[in-house]
């Protein structure tokens, strides 16, 4: 994967994007503590990118290999499927925690030569988890894929569904539904979209949860308590374990009806 020139370039793209827009929003504003616009800046980017990049990536190296036929002639080796997704699985999660690794030097290397630039635990910690869940759920469309194609377009329908598209929505229900109503919708949003699950995540792990405001604070505090903690946890990895159980699933089903 890491011969691939696709990944090559998406990991250059990736570093000097992050790096530039890491650097300008420290020169132009000034060290602050708390969720400022450079902490959101970075968030966003990480949220639009990363995922893109895991979903058309990583569903197309499994749609890839059962439009070849590649798949079928692995079934012919002493390999299960369960094997072969987790193979996938750990192959993505160290191409892109190479990337990662590689973009975050930049920076702090780029910080000792401007002075004060370098990225928080938090962060580091949020692009891990954006890498391991997104990639769970790449393999899963690529399961479903019936060719690279399709994949990609599954793929770029659900990126821009919760990225996007689902956010618009909530936007325009909000102008004529009730707010207790918007806040019930907001939240469900949030445990159904990884990409609103994630955000939150970074919430809850910096210490900012009042960004979402005094209508949440229900909600917030649950999961700010060390039990709320732990079922963060547990979903997050349940995003995981679906996501690579029922593309195991799915490969086996297709394998049944060929």
């Amino acid at each position: 994967m890491l011969r691939s020139r696709w990944m090559q370039l998406v990991a250059l793209l990736f570093v000097f994007v992050f790096a530039s827009v890491s650097l300008i929003q420290q020169m132009a504003l000034p060290e602050v503590e708390g969720f400022t616009r450079q902490s959101a800046a970075a968030l966003n980017l990480q949220l639009f990118l990363l995922p893109l990049f895991l979903l058309t990536i990583g569903s197309m190296s499994i749609a890839g290999d059962v439009e070849s036929g590649w798949l079928s002639l692995l079934k012919t080796y002493p390999i299960t499927l369960r094997q072969y997704v987790f193979g996938k699985y750990a192959a993505l999660l160290l191409s892109f925690f190479v990337m990662l690794a590689l973009s975050f030097s930049v920076v702090i290397g780029t910080g000792a030569f401007v002075g004060q630039l370098g990225i928080s635990w938090v962060f580091v910690v949020l692009s891990f988890l954006i890498v391991l869940i997104f990639a769970a759920i790449a393999l899963l469309i690529g399961a479903i894929a019936k060719s690279r194609l399709h994949a990609l377009a599954l793929s770029l329908v659900l990126w821009a569904s919760w990225l996007l598209l689902l956010s618009y929505a909530l936007m325009a229900i909000g102008t004529f539904s009730a707010g207790h109503v918007l806040q019930k919708l907001l939240i469900v949003n949030i445990h159904i979209n990884p990409a609103e699950w994630l955000r939150f995540g970074y919430f809850l792990l910096s210490k900012q949860e009042a960004v979402l405001g005094p209508a949440f604070y229900s909600f917030t505090n649950f999961y700010s308590s060390p039990f709320g903690l732990f079922v963060y946890a547990c979903l997050s990895v349940l995003w995981i374990i679906l996501s690579l159980g029922f593309a195991v699933f799915i490969l086996d089903r297709k394998g049944r009806v060929e």
